[in-house]
C-alpha cells in the first residue's frame, strides 16, 4: 500500500517542543513504515523522518516568521494532491483546508480531525465535505461534528520506550502544555496551593493568551511554590513528567485528545483531570489517575495519589496508546475505506 501523509507545517515534524499534530503525523508515518507500508510524508523540508520526505515549504512556519502562512499552507496541500496518482490513500493531518481538494482526486482522502471541528471556520469546510471519510482520535471527539461520516476512531499513539519510567517521583505537581484559559492552568495553581505542594508549569504562551498569562499566572510565580520553566523539549519533558507526583490536567473545554495525559502515564505519573471531552477514555479513574469535577475534587485527588500504581499507569499506555496500535488502527481504516466503507463506525 502506498500512503501519502499530509502533515501540518506550523511546527517542525517531529516537534522540538510544542506541536501535538506534528508529533502524531510523525508517529503515524514511522508506525506505518515499520509495518511495511510505502509512506511519503509531506511536511516542511526541515522535518526529520525515516520515510520518504516530500514538500515545498522551506521550513516550519514557527521557525521563520517571514513565511506567509496562508500561501505556504495552500502550496503545501497542492504539492501533495498534485501527486495523488502515485498513492492509494492520502491521509490528511493538516486540518480543514486540504479537505477542499478531496473531490479533485480519484483516491480516498482520509482526514484526522484532531479536535479542529471545534472551530467554526473548520467545521464549515468539514460539513461541506461531510462524506469524509474522517477519523476521530477519541469517540468523544465526534460530539464536535456529529453529522460527519467517520471511518473509525483511532487513538493517538506515542513511542512508549522513549519515556523513562520513574517509580519514585519528586515532590511537585506539573502542569504541561499551552498556557490558555481553557487549559485550566489557573486552577492548577489553586489546587497546588491548597495541597501545599510546589507546582511546575511548562509550555508555551500563545500571543493571544498573553493577557491571561500576565493576569492569572504571572502574579503567582516565584522560585518556591509556583515555577514557570517555559517550553520543554523532549528530554526536558521526559524529566519533568517522570519526576512529578501527578500531572494536573484541569481542562475547561471539550478536548479531543490530551497527549500529555498518556505521556505522563508512560512515565508512571498519574493524572488528575477534569471530566471533559476525551478524559474518560484516556484515564482509568482510580487506576491511572483521578477524574474530578473541579478544584475541591482535585485537591482530594492529590491527597489520594498514593493509591495509584505508577507501574499500572505505564501498563495502561502500553496496552493501547502505542505507535504500533495507532498504525494498525489506521491500516484497518484504509482497508474499510478502500473497500467502499465510509459509514459511521461506532
Amino acid at each position: 500500500m502506498r500512503v501519502a501523509i499530509l502533515g501540518p507545517i506550523a511546527w517542525r515534524v517531529p516537534p522540538r517542543d510544542y506541536g501535538g499534530w506534528e508529533l502524531v503525523a510523525h508517529n503515524h508515518a514511522e508506525g506505518l513504515a515499520r509495518l511495511g507500508v510505502d509512506v511519503t510524508l509531506f511536511a516542511a523540508r526541515d522535518a526529520q523522518t525515516s520515510t520518504r520526505l516530500a514538500g515545498v515549504v522551506p521550513r516550519a512556519l514557527s521557525e521563520d516568521p517571514s513565511l506567509p502562512p496562508r500561501a505556504w499552507e495552500t502550496l503545501h496541500a497542492a504539492a501533495c494532491f498534485e501527486h495523488a496518482a502515485e498513492f492509494d490513500v492520502i491521509h490528511n493531518h493538516a486540518g480543514a483546508y486540504p479537505v477542499c481538494f478531496k473531490r479533485l482526486v480519484n483516491i480516498p482522502v482520509v482526514t484526522t480531525l484532531h479536535g479542529s471541528a471545534a472551530e467554526a471556520d473548520s467545521r464549515l469546510i468539514y460539513e461541506r465535505y461531510a462524506e469524509g471519510p474522517y477519523v476521530s482520535v477519541t469517540d468523544a471527539e465526534r460530539a464536535l461534528a456529529p453529522t460527519l461520516h467517520y471511518a473509525g476512531t483511532v487513538y493517538n499513539g506515542i513511542d512508549v520506550p522513549a519515556f523513562s519510567f520513574r517509580s519514585q517521583p519528586n515532590r511537585y505537581l506539573l502542569c504541561l502544555g499551552r498556557l490558555s484559559p481553557v487549559k485550566g492552568v489557573h486552577l492548577a495553581i489553586e489546587v497546588a496551593r491548597r495541597a501545599r505542594l510546589p507546582l511546575v508549569i511548562a509550555g508555551i504562551v500563545p500571543p493571544e493568551d498573553q493577557t491571561y498569562f500576565q493576569s492569572a499566572i504571572a502574579p503567582h510565580l516565584d522560585d518556591d511554590r509556583v515555577r514557570f520553566v517555559g517550553p520543554a523539549d523532549r528530554a526536558r519533558k521526559n524529566a519533568l513528567l517522570g519526576g512529578a507526583l501527578a500531572l494536573l490536567h484541569l481542562i475547561q473545554y471539550h478536548e479531543a485528545f490530551g497527549l500529555t495525559v498518556i505521556e505522563a502515564n508512560a512515565c508512571g505519573t498519574p493524572v488528575v483531570a477534569t471530566a471533559r471531552g476525551s478524559i474518560p477514555e484516556l484515564v482509568r479513574n482510580g487506576e491511572t489517575g483521578w477524574i474530578v469535577g473541579g478544584v475541591d475534587d482535585a485537591v482530594d485527588a492529590v491527597a489520594s495519589l498514593g493509591a495509584i500504581s505508577r507501574a499500572r499507569c505505564r501498563e495502561w499506555v502500553a496496552s493501547r496508546f502505542t505507535v504500533r496500535h495507532m498504525a494498525r488502527g489506521y491500516l484497518d481504516v484504509y482497508d474499510r475505506v478502500l473497500a467502499g466503507g465510509t459509514a459511521v463506525i461506532a
